[in-house]
C-alpha cells in the first residue's frame, strides 16, 4: 500500500504541477510530456477508455503507467496495486513529438457505489550524462467509476473542538465521491475562517476529512454555530455547522 503523502497530485492542480515540473524538465534536459485527460470519468456499465500521452520533448523518453485501487483512511490518501483495471501498455518509448495511446480497461463494473482508482505515469530517466541533471515527472490521474444505480454524494459537515483547535469534518455517507474546494466558515460576528487547505480536495465513498482551521485564537469557542460557504461538483454549499466537543 501506498500512503498519498509524498506524491499526492489531485486533477484539480495536475495542469498547474505538469507545467511546473516539465518546465524545469524543459531547461534541464529537453524533456517534456503532455497528458490528455487528466481525470478519467467512467459511465455506469463503461468498462474501456484511454489516455494519451504526448512527447512534446526534443528527445526520446520512456514511461511507466501503473493502476491503484484508491480508498481514504484517516483523511489521507491510500494506493494499492490494482487488479481490476488492465493498462496497455504499461511500458512505453515515446519518440520527440510523437504520441502514446494508453488503452484502460475495467474487469468489472461496480454497481452499488462509485469506485475509485489512481493510475501513476512515471517519466523513467534515461542514462546519466555528465553535466546533465534529468528531471523526471510523476503524475497521478484520478478515476471515477459510477455504478449501475443511481449515485449521488450525501457529505455531512461539522466543526470539531479540541481544546482550543477546531477542525472542519466532512464525512460522505452518499455512494458517489464530492469535492470541496474554497472553503469559508464565517463566525456570528462575520469574521472569516479558512480551514487549512490540502492538496486533495476528493472525499470518497464512506470516508471523513478533516481541515484544521488556522485562525483558532479568533475562533469565538462559545458560539455554538458556523456559517460554511464551499463549492462542490454536486454545487455551491451554503449551510449552518454545529461545533462539537471532539470524541
Amino acid at each position: 500500500m501506498i500512503s498519498w503523502n509524498s506524491f499526492r497530485i489531485t486533477a484539480a492542480y495536475a495542469l498547474a504541477a505538469v507545467f511546473l515540473v516539465l518546465l524545469t524538465a524543459s531547461a534541464a534536459s529537453g524533456q517534456a510530456l503532455s497528458v490528455v485527460p487528466v481525470n478519467i470519468f467512467l459511465s455506469p456499465g463503461q468498462k474501456a477508455t484511454s489516455l494519451t500521452v504526448t512527447n512534446q520533448g526534443t528527445s526520446e523518453t520512456a514511461i511507466q503507467i501503473r493502476a491503484f485501487d484508491w480508498s481514504q483512511k484517516d483523511g489521507e490518501d491510500q494506493l494499492t496495486a490494482s487488479k481490476d483495471v488492465v493498462l496497455s501498455p504499461p511500458l512505453t518509448r515515446i519518440a520527440p513529438g510523437a504520441s502514446q495511446v494508453v488503452r484502460l480497461i475495467l474487469r468489472q463494473t461496480p454497481e452499488y457505489r462509485e469506485a475509485t482508482y489512481r493510475i501513476l505515469l512515471d517519466q523513467i530517466p534515461p542514462p546519466a550524462e555528465p553535466g546533465v541533471v534529468h528531471m523526471v515527472l510523476r503524475l497521478s490521474i484520478p478515476i471515477f467509476a459510477r455504478p449501475t444505480i443511481r449515485s449521488f454524494p450525501d457529505v455531512q459537515f461539522h466543526v470539531e473542538r479540541d481544546g482550543k483547535q477546531l477542525y472542519l469534518v466532512a464525512m460522505n455517507a452518499g455512494i458517489l465521491h464530492e469535492a470541496i474546494r474554497d472553503i469559508v466558515l464565517t463566525a456570528q460576528d462575520g469574521r472569516k475562517l479558512k480551514p487549512e487547505s490540502g492538496a486533495s480536495p476528493y472525499i470518497l465513498v464512506g470516508s471523513t476529512r478533516r481541515w484544521r482551521i488556522a485562525a483558532q485564537d479568533s475562533v469565538p469557542l462559545t458560539s455554538e454555530t458556523l456559517q460554511l460557504t464551499a463549492k462542490a461538483d454536486a454545487g455551491a454549499i451554503d449551510q449552518q455547522v454545529r461545533i462539537a466537543a471532539a470524541r
